[in-house]
């Protein structure tokens, strides 16, 4: 695939939730591709003010084209992508277009972290003749998941101070504020039938109107900038300070970003930069990019890595006591409330992820010798309790301790594990049940807090018991999916899936002896590993599907029927390193063999990221959400921690693992 390609797509986010993003070929194919989508109320809210533009530069020779779009029924137009002799992501997005007449042009597209402003710049690099670069701009003013059409209630006119212009849309959206060092022209224009393929492909409408008020143009000689600038209200009014020139602001930028960019000690610290945001006075992740604001199943796995990993511990303090208040009945949101819906609390993992991620917070202001005041850690520790004292007394959805100390949950119609595909009203993958993941992360979770609070720790020790005996499918030399299904004692799912590797790696108590860890991750190697993750279904088991594709339909119910997910390899990595010992030499062969095929993926799809997904079916080809948090935190965590020289925490001993079942509270010092 080429770097230029329309299926490689770069992202600039702001920290507020908006972002602007496109395609290294120029041409937009999704609703979501801006360069200005703005969070109104961070990091929701989201609308898109403007989409795109039209670029052009009159030469002595003739006129060239610097952009294209795709218009209905499929007819790209005009010509400019033809012109990318080059395109890179570092430090941003910068494009060098070779025009026919030995011209040679650069241009570039950045935000700054903090503000919902995007600076487009222009750079001849030679020419033998005056030039004029002209562009129109492309405008809307909608929620970021609509489309736009033509409207009698659009404003063309801007609002003209001395130092900008100012765009009013619509009532109650955003205004868009603009500066330049050109001039402008006002010549209101609809442009129709903009075609977003990857939308098309995903069975939603995929045309859109948008509205073009004029035409910016600036006069350019060799080595000569053009420079113009959008930002959303409220922010731009500071962002963008009263009587500043259009080259001064974009040089201060630019001089800003670079040298934060370089701080980053790797392309992946710096992709997990992109999905720490602000929510209210405190933090968040946002779970991916461009659909996904933030969710908490998703928020929890990926702060171990997005903040852990990286070394942002304060980070990962202040989102866990951002979702500490948001406990309820023991439950914590997998969803908060965007444009005034209701939290959503479908979730039996997501209290448990943010479990451990409290004890990896602690685990790692301790090593690091970062401080927690008593008061926050209390706040947090309360939140734990609160969490395990819900779960044990029973909550929502039939999520409750059963008498063998494991946890039962579900009731039919809810999705509540991280298979939580639908269609309709099907559940793809209900899990009704104990299901495997879910009994590590409960049996984890009452592990730690069971070094500070007595109670947990004999729930703990029946449940491990009950865990060793109940789950070993003899039959596949792995684990099963579910047993107790449907709440049905003594029912089982022997679907070969990948959800058993937390019982076997990736979290601080292994809960299968070591001959057993080793057979089960040799099933998983053989039947589920890709080169981009794990598959959710074994490529033999019925009902897999090895291509992610279609409308929605079609697409949620193979979610996870075989679909690959780079997140659930770091999991596994570590316990296939556990079970060989852990030695600098097994972790090298596990650096080659796993680590080196992810990081090759970040020079395609969402560049400098991970994706989401990918095929079941060779050649695993990249899908879903092209920037995912979780992904990208996983591969930094698998990078730093799980490969990486640094010091295990006190609770992950690897010798556990090597440990028979019975005896596994005896290796973890519970007396």
């Amino acid at each position: 695939m080429s770097l230029m390609s329309e299926r490689n797509e770069w992202l600039e986010p702001d920290a507020l939730g908006g972002f602007a993003s496109g395609t290294a070929g120029l041409v937009r194919t999704r609703r979501y591709h801006a360069l200005l989508l703005a969070a109104a109320t961070p990091p929701t809210g989201r609308v898109v003010l403007v989409n795109g533009f039209d670029a052009w530069l009159e030469t002595p020779a003739r006129t060239f084209a610097l952009t294209s779009q795709r218009y209905e029924p499929g007819v790209i137009h005009p010509d400019g992508a033809s012109r990318i002799s080059a395109f890179t992501i570092d430090p941003w997005p910068c494009w060098t277009f070779t025009l026919e007449d030995g011209t040679i042009v650069e241009q570039s597209i950045v935000v700054e972290r903090g503000s919902p402003v995007v600076a487009l710049t222009w750079r001849v690099v030679s020419t033998s003749g005056p030039l004029r670069l002209s562009l129109r701009p492309f405008l809307s003013g909608r929620d970021y998941h609509s489309m736009h059409h033509e409207n009698g209630a659009f404003r063309f006119d801007p609002e003209r101070r001395p130092d900008r212009l100012v765009w009013h849309p619509y009532d109650g959206i955003p205004a868009i504020h603009a500066i330049s060092d050109g001039t402008y022209e006002h010549q209101p224009e609809w442009y129709r039938n903009f075609r977003y393929e990857e939308e098309s492909g995903r069975g939603l409408d995929a045309t859109e109107d948008l509205a073009s008020p004029g035409v910016y143009h600036w006069d350019l000689g060799e080595h000569q900038r053009a420079s113009l600038v959008f930002a959303a209200a409220p922010h731009a009014e500071t962002a963008i300070q009263r009587d500043v020139a259009a080259v001064d602001f974009v040089d201060a930028l630019h001089d800003r970003e670079r040298v934060r960019r370089a701080s980053f000690p790797s392309p992946l610290h710096r992709a997990a930069d992109a999905y720490l945001v602000a929510r209210g006075s405190g933090a968040t992740i946002v779970a991916g990019y461009p659909w996904f604001t933030d969710w908490g199943r998703d928020t929890f796995i990926a702060l171990r890595g997005i903040c852990l990993a990286a070394g942002r511990i304060d980070d990962a303090r202040r989102i866990l006591l951002e979702w500490s208040g948001a406990i309820s009945e023991g439950m914590l949101p997998n969803r908060f409330p965007d444009q005034g819906e209701t939290s959503e609390f479908n979730s039996v993992d997501a209290s448990l992820w943010f479990v451990i991620a409290v004890y990896d917070l602690f685990d790692t202001a301790a090593r690091s010798g970062f401080s927690i005041v008593a008061k926050e850690r209390r706040a947090l520790e309360n939140a734990v309790d609160a969490i395990l004292a819900g779960y044990m007394n029973g909550t929502r959805f039939g999520i409750r301790a059963d008498e063998d100390g494991l946890l039962a949950a579900g009731v039919p119609g809810v999705q509540l594990t991280w298979m939580d595909a639908r269609v309709g009203d099907r559940v793809i993958t209900p899990r009704i049940g104990k299901p495997v993941e879910i009994e590590a992360l409960w049996l984890n979770a009452l592990w730690l807090a069971g070094r500070r609070v007595p109670q947990w720790r004999s729930v703990f020790e029946r449940g491990a018991a009950a865990f060793a005996q109940r789950f070993w499918n003899e039959s596949t030399g792995a684990l099963y999916d579910v047993i107790d299904v449907d709440h049905r004692p003594g029912t089982v799912d022997a679907s070969f899936r990948p959800n058993q590797i937390f019982a076997l790696g990736g979290l601080p108590v292994v809960l299968v002896d070591a001959d057993r860890a080793l057979r089960a991750l040799n099933a998983i190697d053989t039947r589920l590993w890709t080169p981009l993750g794990l598959r959710s279904l074994a490529v033999d088991e019925p009902g897999y599907a090895g291509h992610y594709g279609g409308g929605v339909d079609s697409r949620d119910g193979v979610y996870h029927q075989g679909t690959v997910w780079p997140w659930l390899l770091t999991s596994f990595v570590d316990a296939w390193v556990r079970a060989r010992g852990g030695s600098r030499d097994v972790k090298q062969q596990a650096r080659e063999r796993f680590l080196a095929p992810l990081l090759r993926h970040l020079d395609e799809h969402g560049l400098g990221h991970v994706a989401e997904i990918a095929d079941g079916d060779v050649p695993h080809t990249p899908n879903g959400c092209p920037f995912q948090a979780w992904s990208v935190g996983e591969a930094l965590r698998l990078d730093r921690i799980v490969l990486g020289d640094t010091t295990r925490p006190r609770n992950q001993s690897p010798e556990v693992a090597s440990k028979p079942v019975e005896d596994v509270t005896d290796a973890i010092g519970i007396e």
